[in-house]
């Protein structure tokens, strides 16, 4: 049976899943899931709000953890209205015109945290390879052009996917993998030729988060090799220090996409669903919620004006 070309995106919709095996407990499933935005929210608006009221924190290092935090909160609210949508609601129903706009978003934003990732790992590259120059090779106005930068560079990038995703053919109705739309889900439901939109999709992802990868590895390496240059065991230890907040958020970030791209291609056999799908909720869902927690134990100025507001408030 042939399927019409479904240039109208009104004329198709997709069917957003639930956690397999407990479709009839949506309700409990919300519980967590709702805990985890409202904290994502609270933290990195916390985080916002602190850099923006302290003076002594309009440094590049903390203007770079608020790109971070501004792109977790981009990223929760990209997938905030159709998991709510499934878990509170029950609605799994959704427009493919507005997948594709959710879509779009999720990447956009998923896309900007790893340039963010990256250009605080070249902040924290000056700042052990080049202390006495830092100040001036990051100014404001540099750092300002990097976030116009990654912005630019996310959302020009993937305007065309939900393009190229309106011309292909799908059924009326087609059943996705997750609660929100990302492109290879959607993709895998076409009835058409999708070569040229899995070569742009991989050409997307290997131009930025690829590519970001591989050179916050590089800069580690320049790194690690300054720090080791440093004779001092106690400078050594102060100079990585400042970088450990920064490698766990980068964990948190590339580990479940890593993992769950390897499973996608070494696998031997197919494994259960749950698994897919839980890698996929920490990638997007965990690194907004814990980084403002790390970066909140990790340093100490954050840290004491949360404990200052938090006292204020008990008085």
């Amino acid at each position: 049976m042939t399927t019409p070309n479904n240039i109208n995106t009104s004329s198709f919709y997709f069917i957003l899943m639930d956690l397999p095996g407990l479709e009839s407990a949506h309700c409990w499933t919300a519980i967590p899931i709702c805990s985890i935005f409202i904290l994502s929210v609270i933290g990195n608006i916390t985080i916002i709000y602190i850099v923006k009221t302290l003076p002594s924190l309009h440094t590049p290092m903390y203007l770079f953890l608020s790109m971070l935090s501004m792109a977790d909160l981009g990223l929760s609210a990209s997938t905030l209205p159709s998991m709510a949508a499934v878990f509170l609601l029950g609605q799994r129903k959704v427009e493919a015109s507005t997948c594709f706009v959710q879509l779009f978003f999720i990447h956009t934003f998923s896309v900007i945290e790893s340039a963010v990732l990256l250009a605080m790992a070249f902040d924290r590259c000056v700042a052990i390879r080049e202390p006495l120059r830092y100040a001036t090779i990051l100014t404001t106005k540099c750092i300002g052009t990097i976030g116009l930068a990654i912005i630019a560079r996310s959302a020009v990038l993937h305007l065309p996917l939900p393009v190229l995703l309106g011309r292909l053919q799908f059924q009326p109705v087609s059943a996705l993998s997750h609660s929100y739309c990302v492109h290879p889900d959607v993709l895998r439901l076409a009835s058409s030729n999708t070569h040229v939109n899995s070569g742009f999709g991989l050409f997307v992802m290997l131009t930025t988060l690829g590519l970001d990868a591989i050179l916050i590895l590089l800069s580690y390496v320049l790194i690690l090799k300054t720090v080791l240059s440093i004779a001092s065991n106690a400078e050594r230890l102060k100079a990585f220090n400042t970088c450990i907040s920064h490698i766990c958020a980068v964990l948190l970030f590339y580990t479940p996409l890593v993992s769950l791209s390897m499973i996608h291609r070494f696998r031997k056999k197919k494994l259960p669903a749950q698994v897919y799908m839980l890698l996929s909720y920490l990638h997007f869902l965990v690194p907004p919620m814990l980084n403002p927690i790390v970066y909140t134990v990790k340093t100490k100025e954050i840290r004491v004006r949360i404990l200052k507001m938090l006292h204020r408030k008990m008085l």
